[in-house]
Formats: C-alpha cells, sequence, structure tokens
C-alpha cells in the first residue's frame, strides 16, 4: 500500500497555492497518495478544521500523515509543529488545530527554515515536513520536542438536570447542523436556537420533504436537517447556537 498523506487546508482550488503543496510533497515523497479531505473550509476557520480532522484522522491507516493547515497567524511568533497519535502523524501551525488529538500526543517544533517564505508556510515548512513523516523519520529528527502545545477544544455539551445542552459546531455544505450533542434516547425533543424541532427521528425520510428532522448523524451527535432544503439558512441559524434535548 503506498504511503497516505492527506489534506486538510482552506487554500480552495482557485489559486496555485494547493497545486505549489502538492508538487513539494510529490518532489520529496514520489509514489505518495495525496488524499484531499477539503480545501473548502472559510478562510481561517479553525474550529471547523478542529472539527474535521477529528471527524477523519482515525480513519486512515496507522502510518497516514495528515497535513493540516488553516494558518491565520502564518509569519508570526505560531509555532510549526508535527505531532504523532495512535500510529498517525500530523504537520499543522501550532493554533489549535490539531486539539482533537489525545492527551498522550507527542508534538515536536519544526524548524522554518531561513528561506521560508514568511506566507506560505504550507509549501515551504510543512509539505517537507509531511514528506520526512511519511518516509518513516522518526518525529524527533523533524523537530524538537515540545510538552505545552496550544490547544483550543470544541465545546462539549453537558447535562441540566435530565436535559442535554450543547451547541452547533459545524454547518455542512448541506446546511445542515452538526450539534456536540451525543446521541440522546429516541423520542427525545430538540430545540435550537429557539426553534422546536420536534421529537429525535432515525433519518431524513422519517420527515415530509421540506420539513425539519433532528437525528444522530453519521459521527455519533446529533444534527438537525431540512429534508431537501438547507436548516442554517431556514431558521437563520449559526454556529455556536444553542441545542437542547
Amino acid at each position: 500500500m503506498p504511503a497516505i498523506i492527506t489534506l486538510l487546508t482552506d487554500y480552495g482550488t482557485r489559486d496555485s497555492y494547493l497545486a505549489e503543496v502538492k508538487g513539494v510533497l510529490l518532489a520529496n515523497a514520489p509514489g505518495a497518495a495525496l488524499v484531499d479531505v477539503t480545501h473548502d473550509i472559510a478562510l481561517g476557520d479553525l474550529r471547523a478544521a478542529s472539527y474535521l480532522l477529528s471527524r477523519v484522522w482515525e480513519r486512515f491507516p496507522r502510518g497516514t500523515v495528515h497535513f493540516v493547515v488553516v494558518d491565520p497567524g502564518v509569519g508570526s511568533s505560531r509555532r510549526a509543529l508535527a505531532a504523532e497519535a495512535r500510529g498517525r502523524f500530523f504537520v499543522a501551525p501550532d493554533n489549535g488545530v490539531l486539539s482533537p488529538l489525545p492527551a498522550d500526543a507527542r508534538f515536536v517544533e519544526v524548524p522554518v527554515p531561513a528561506d521560508a517564505s514568511p506566507t506560505f508556510h504550507g509549501r515551504d515548512v510543512f509539505a517537507p515536513a509531511a514528506a520526512q513523516l511519511v518516509h518513516g523519520s522518526a518525529l524527533t529528527h523533524v523537530g524538537h520536542v515540545i510538552t505545552d502545545p496550544y490547544r483550543s477544544p470544541l465545546a462539549a455539551a453537558r447535562q441540566d438536570g435530565a436535559a442535554w445542552v450543547g451547541e452547533v459546531v459545524y454547518i455542512d455544505r448541506f446546511g445542515t447542523l452538526v450539534t456536540n450533542l451525543p446521541g440522546v434516547a429516541p423520542g427525545a425533543r430538540i430545540r435550537v436556537g429557539g426553534y422546536d424541532v420536534g421529537t429525535l427521528r432515525r433519518t431524513f425520510g422519517d420527515v415530509k420533504q421540506g420539513e425539519l428532522v433532528a437525528f444522530v448523524g453519521s459521527n455519533g451527535t446529533v444534527e438537525i436537517a431540512v429534508r431537501g432544503g438547507n436548516a442554517a439558512g431556514q431558521l437563520g441559524v449559526g454556529v455556536g447556537a444553542e441545542v437542547r434535548s
């Protein structure tokens, strides 16, 4: 099986940035399989990047290198990191985007070459580090050990008496409101941002076209959608809105 490098960025595909990164990766790790997670994260949206990383990183085999570059602080004093957790490797800025990694993850600070562009560390710092790791270089050969990476974990749901209280943590391209509420009991009543969504259902097909529906999504948390529509647009609800069950 070829070595795998995944890419999760806010680069989009309009400009040459993504291609430049891939060029460096393929030049330094020929034969590696490059897997695009997404490049459509809103500019600098660290919460979205962190959430999507949390969904995908353990679904790839051990030895995979995850390139996670959403970097509004590029060129500043923020550190460049590489990390290892449960046999997978990561390169990313030290801005909290790696917060989903477990407490026993190991981190190193990657040195920034003197000739690296101060505005394009993805190409000049993180891509070469990812290529080193996919070749089997030890984490400590890529940088020096640190024990204080910046962490900014996504909010967790909490119990309020018999109820669960959480929030919308992500909105997908269909306008579905993805929450941090755990898979509550079937028939539980769901509210979001002051709207009564109704009782928890199994899937979209349990309501009529154009109706709101709450269900446990593929990541194991409650999601709110409009069958054939856009829940975020219809309700005017965004990330951070309160959700109750």
